[in-house]
């Protein structure tokens, strides 16, 4: 039987979203659509099996799409959120431990750099080892005006995006061996920068150059490290101040697929990047962004 070929444009939500509003962080059970990580959608093929990954802001959005593959793939996680993100983060576990998986939860704070040392540490021990970093969590908040933009923003932006990539990364090479992957999150915005998003463009264009100059440094170790690029994607990170409010009910329409994308959507390229099907490919970011480019 063939698999049933569906109209991108169509295939997941692409009328208007309804107007809404959460404090930072948001929970993705409270959104509404909530956003299709790949609970019942996402089917897996083994590819993983047996791996032991990490995965940073694994309760919603995009890490937990990613975190739901793995687990369908064969692998047992190890998720980060905030200790605010307790119920999402329990409903992923639900999920991973469904298909037979391991799920262990880490609540934590990612600005922190003794915590990112603990956090590593503990997803090793827990899992019993450690295969995988993806390192997915980000803070984005739009502000229109540069004169607005506090400092206090601009560095707790730059922390969670960027530094704690350093400390999470720093921590794991006492775990990693040959074969072992990195894969970092970056956006859209790296290469086609919002004026209301100047610090985590910013962000996002330091994420690739150092996915690009670590995966050079750990060629030689064999780890492979590479990046995936997002555009507009439905999540919590949208709802809570990633976008005005004003602009949510039309939020994706201004990609070439005229919607924006669900979670689901990308975490098949996170399974290629951990998996031996990637084995050749080190040093690359993947866009998944609706027809944006870029390059």
């Amino acid at each position: 039987m063939s698999e049933q070929i569906y109209n991108p444009t169509t295939k997941y939500h692409h009328t208007k979203f309804q107007k809404q509003k959460q404090t930072a962080p948001a929970l993705q059970c409270d959104m509404k659509p909530i956003p299709d990580c790949g609970e019942k959608s996402y089917q897996g093929h083994q590819r993983l099996a047996g791996r032991k990954m990490l995965v940073t802001g694994g309760d919603s959005g995009i890490g937990r799409a990613a975190a739901i593959a793995y687990a369908k793939e064969g692998a047992d996680v190890a998720i980060n959120y905030l200790s605010f993100e307790q119920k999402d983060a329990e409903d992923v576990a639900k999920v991973i431990e469904s298909v037979g998986r391991k799920a262990v939860l880490i609540p934590g704070d990612l600005s922190d750099e003794s915590f990112c040392k603990k956090l590593v540490k503990q997803a090793h021990d827990k899992l019993g080892g450690l295969d995988n970093l993806t390192l997915v969590a980000g803070k984005q908040t739009a502000v229109e005006d540069i004169a607005k933009l506090t400092t206090e923003q601009i560095v707790k932006t730059f922390e969670i995006n960027v530094f704690s990539l350093f400390w999470v990364v720093k921590a794991a090479l006492n775990y990693l061996k040959p074969g072992s992957t990195i894969i970092t999150t970056s956006s859209v915005q790296a290469f086609q920068p919002s004026g209301n998003l100047l610090d985590y463009a910013s962000t996002k264009s330091a994420i690739i150059a150092f996915s690009r100059g670590l995966a050079k440094q750990l060629a030689s170790k064999g780890i492979r490290v590479n990046c995936v690029a997002p555009g507009p994607v439905w999540t919590p990170l949208q709802i809570c101040g990633g976008q005005p409010s004003e602009a949510i009910p039309e939020f994706g329409k201004q990609t070439p697929l005229q919607r924006a994308g669900q979670p689901v959507e990308l975490c098949g390229v996170y399974v290629h990047l951990a998996s031996e099907e990637s084995s050749y490919t080190t040093a690359e970011t993947y866009g998944v962004t609706g027809g944006y480019h870029t390059n």
